[in-house]
């Protein structure tokens, strides 16, 4: 049986970005676990699960009634099925500070954690999936403990799939020794400037004081495109693909979703990865 450790935003994930990976994984017969950076039940983003939203951009409804059906049945407290995800912050070291007095020391004791977590822990999981939305911007992207444990999967040789705005961890994903991106020369896919908003970014505020709701906070904090297109260098490439439908991406070990509508054919794709030996897709 495969094993999936599936990543999600404790600041609101997009619903069919984690419903589409996670039906074709359980359909595929693989046992998923979830994480979060602090060990919080990640909570779906509310437009993710209303019928009626009209996205900005596209100027169209994103979200069926079917899917926000799905989205709100999984976010139920009552649901178990996200209760208890396992903590990034206890579950992986912290990197020392370069001022610490003991700083030599203290990043010897870094990497021995990391290489033990490689030996042990993480042998159990064949892939990992970054979940996109709004709040991945917030406590994913620049998580140095979810970068470490993308390296990790990185270095074991060990696929890694990101959708929309969990793409830009893997930009930022670097070994401290020669601080480039491990997706440089490679080919993703992510959101692209087209697509973006202009206004509108949410988070759940209940995670900050429970009568705040969700926040907007605007335009996302950075253009992902640009991030995307500086990160893959000359040699490798972004693909907005902008007018088609689905855009995703299979750079082995990456496999990138731009948005949404991809959400399914992201988790397909994971699945031809490791069930029939999949390395380039979509470029």
């Amino acid at each position: 049986m495969k094993k999936v450790l599936i990543i999600l935003s404790e600041w609101g994930y997009w619903g069919e970005e984690l419903i589409g990976p996670l039906e074709t994984f359980d359909n595929a017969g693989y046992q998923v676990d979830f994480a979060t950076p602090t060990g919080k039940r990640p909570v779906a983003i509310s437009v993710s699960m209303d019928a009626t939203y009209i996205d900005p951009p596209l100027g169209r409804t994103v979200v069926s009634q079917d899917m926000a059906d799905k989205v709100k049945a999984i976010d139920d407290p009552n649901n178990p099925r996200l209760d208890n995800p396992k903590n990034l912050r206890e579950w992986l070291p912290e990197r020392p500070y370069w001022s610490s007095p003991k700083f030599i020391r203290e990043m010897e004791e870094y990497y021995r954690q990391l290489d033990g977590l490689k030996a042990t822990d993480l042998q159990q999981y064949d892939t990992m999936l970054i979940v996109g939305g709004a709040g991945p911007m917030v406590d994913l992207v620049n998580n140095f403990r979810v970068h470490d444990l993308i390296l990790c999967f990185y270095q074991m040789g060990k696929p890694i799939a990101a959708e929309c705005y969990g793409v830009p961890a893997l930009a930022f994903a670097r070994d401290i020794g020669d601080r480039q991106s491990i997706i440089w020369g490679k080919h993703v896919t992510g959101h692209c400037l087209e697509y973006d908003y202009k206004d509108g970014t949410g988070f759940m505020g209940e995670n900050i004081n429970p009568s705040l709701g969700s926040i907007n906070f605007g335009p996302p904090f950075y253009p992902l495109e640009y991030i995307l297109r500086d990160a893959t260098g000359p040699e490798g490439g972004y693909h907005g693909n902008v007018g088609k439908e689905t855009s995703v991406i299979v750079d082995y070990p990456f496999i990138t979703g731009r948005s949404t509508p991809d959400s399914y054919m992201t988790g397909q794709k994971v699945v031809e990865v490791l069930e029939q030996g999949l390395r380039r897709y979509g470029w």
